[in-house]
């Protein structure tokens, strides 16, 4: 059974806490003391209904202020698949969050309130998931019973939001009409919108084709550990010489021949280990163990790939910088280190190209600095070379983070452009 990672978003009171509460408490993926907790606590404050909310806002100045300021994560479970939900704040001060919570998602879910339209903070969103390289996009109209269920309404939003997207890579756009609040087409289609034609969004969560979107061309496997079992307490391995890592990208088979990176040494894969033991092929995001033939020096940071495709062995990149920090603030000439896979470099800002502006898409060129939360296009040059592919081919090998040299703080995330 496959996971399908996704992160909700959109501007603050849309209802995305309440729509993963709904999710939860319809596919019967919360226990009952849960439950039961949540009711006390909404009749405690004299609400009307359940508040589902509560369920995933679980810091305490989420609950008295009734917003969502952390990434807040839940696990579930149907019959067809497993779920694990980023639930990403709305407002534009925690952009970082919104950023942290869709880098891994598969998809992302943007809810708009239907009285309100499509707002700025909907039009960031939708812009940060592309930007995100997130495969596919779902619109989730919420609380259209508060608009009487009216299809026009519906229309007018999907119409607006559609023209807004064909500025944006969007690959995969669907359009939902609920009510969170009432579970209209969250889980069971909604009687009270037979015009909807189209399906409830678990019903489209469980059915989503995922398998496709992760490369499975480019074979990339950033060898994270040496594994040297030791010879006193492990004595019957103690010529084992394997390389633990995460898959990357492609699919490596036990037999065929790679390359080394940086040495460009060619060599075979006889065995791939797992924790369950061997297997004839891996693929992402697979962790797993390579034993190769041939005595080759490889350490963390080196990089295993085919013969005739290989990553981008740059020191030099260009990328879209979403910066982190309130403490300091990016700039040119500003040194740092780059987190590239399982690479570690010191780097330095060369060029600040521009800031975005996410929501109407303007590019400042005359920006001196990115402070916390704005994104640009930044050029970096680092001090050791770094095997890359474009973010927009493979987030794993395209995506890296900026770090503190004094502080190890995390500073910013970086998608590549290109490598020069």
């Amino acid at each position: 059974m496959d996971i399908l990672r996704l992160a909700t978003a959109g501007s603050v009171d849309d209802g995305k806490s309440t729509l993963i509460g709904r999710l939860l408490y319809d596919s019967k993926s919360i226990f009952e003391d849960q439950i039961e907790a949540v009711e006390r606590t909404s009749r405690d404050r004299g609400e009307e209904h359940t508040n589902l909310a509560l369920l995933t806002d679980g810091l305490r100045a989420e609950r008295e202020q009734g917003i969502t300021i952390d990434v807040a994560y839940r696990y579930f479970a149907t019959p067809k698949r497993r779920f694990i939900i980023a639930d990403t704040p709305g407002h534009v001060q925690y952009t970082r969050n919104m950023v942290t919570g869709a880098s891994t998602a598969d998809l992302a879910v943007i809810l708009i309130d239907a009285r309100k339209g499509l707002l700025e903070q909907s039009r960031r969103h939708a812009f940060l998931a592309t930007l995100l390289r997130v495969p596919h996009l779902v619109v989730a109209v919420n609380k259209m019973d508060l608009v009487d269920y009216d299809q026009r309404v519906f229309e007018e939003i999907k119409a607006e939001f559609t023209a807004f997207a064909a500025k944006l890579a969007v690959t995969d756009l669907t359009f939902i009409p609920m009510s969170a609040l009432h579970g209209d087409n969250v889980v069971d289609r909604s009687p009270a919108m037979g015009w909807f034609d189209g399906p409830s969004l678990l019903h489209h969560l469980e059915n989503v084709h995922i398998a496709s979107d992760r490369n499975l061309i480019d074979a990339r496997f950033p060898v994270q550990y040496v594994v040297r079992p030791h010879a006193a307490t492990d004595p019957g391995r103690h010529d084992y010489r394997g390389y633990a890592g995460q898959v990357a990208g492609g699919v490596l088979r036990s037999g065929e021949t790679v390359t080394h990176l940086p040495s460009g040494l060619t060599t075979r894969i006889t065995r791939i280990d797992t924790a369950d033991g061997p297997v004839a092929e891996a693929c992402p995001p697979m962790s797993v163990t390579l034993l190769l033939d041939g005595d080759i020096d490889i350490s963390r940071g080196d990089m295993i790939c085919r013969p005739h495709n290989r990553p981008q062995v740059t020191q030099d990149i260009d990328a879209m910088i979403c910066w982190m920090s309130d403490d300091r603030a990016l700039t040119r000439g500003g040194r740092l280190l780059v987190k590239h896979t399982t690479r570690t470099a010191r780097a330095v800002v060369e060029d600040l190209h521009y800031r975005l502006d996410v929501t109407t898409l303007h590019r400042d060129e005359d920006a001196a600095r990115l402070g916390l939360n704005e994104i640009g296009r930044v050029s970096l040059r680092v001090t050791q070379p770094l095997f890359t592919d474009d973010y927009a081919r493979n987030r794993a090998t395209g995506g890296f983070i900026l770090i503190d040299e004094a502080t190890n703080a995390t500073l910013g995330a970086g998608m590549i452009v290109q490598a020069r």
